[in-house]
C-alpha cells in the first residue's frame, strides 16, 4: 500500500522527485548535471553578446561610410530615367550583336545535321 502511495497515477516515483530535490537544494543536482555545464553556457552567453555588440559597431562604421549626397544623386538620375550604375558594364549594342551571332552559329549546326 504504502509503495502504491509513492507512485501517482502518471508512474512518478515520488521518493525519486524528494530525493532529487533535496539534492538540488543542496546544490547538488545530477539529472542534466553531465548534459550542462553551466559555466560554459555563461561563458557563450557571453561570447554571443560580444559578437552580436562587434556586429553593431560594424553596422554603426558602415552607415558612417555612406555618402548621402551620392544616393539622394543616383535616386534622382534613377527617377529621372539616366540611371548608370550598370551602364559602364553593359553595351546594349554588343551584347544584341553576339545574341545575333549565337543563333546564327545555332542555325548552321541545325543544316550541318
Amino acid at each position: 500500500m504504502r509503495n502504491n502511495q509513492q507512485q501517482n497515477q502518471s508512474r512518478t516515483n515520488v521518493s525519486r522527485v524528494r530525493q532529487q530535490n533535496q539534492q538540488s537544494a543542496q546544490g547538488r543536482s545530477s539529472e542534466f548535471a553531465s548534459e550542462t555545464d553551466a559555466q560554459q553556457v555563461r561563458q557563450q552567453n557571453q561570447q554571443s553578446q560580444q559578437g552580436i555588440q562587434q556586429q553593431q559597431q560594424q553596422n554603426q562604421q558602415n552607415a558612417s561610410r555612406t555618402n548621402a549626397q551620392q544616393v539622394r544623386q543616383q535616386n534622382q538620375q534613377s527617377a529621372q530615367g539616366q540611371s548608370y550604375e550598370f551602364a559602364s558594364e553593359t553595351d546594349a549594342q554588343q551584347v544584341r550583336q553576339q545574341n545575333q551571332q549565337s543563333q546564327q552559329r545555332a542555325q548552321q549546326q541545325q543544316r550541318q545535321r
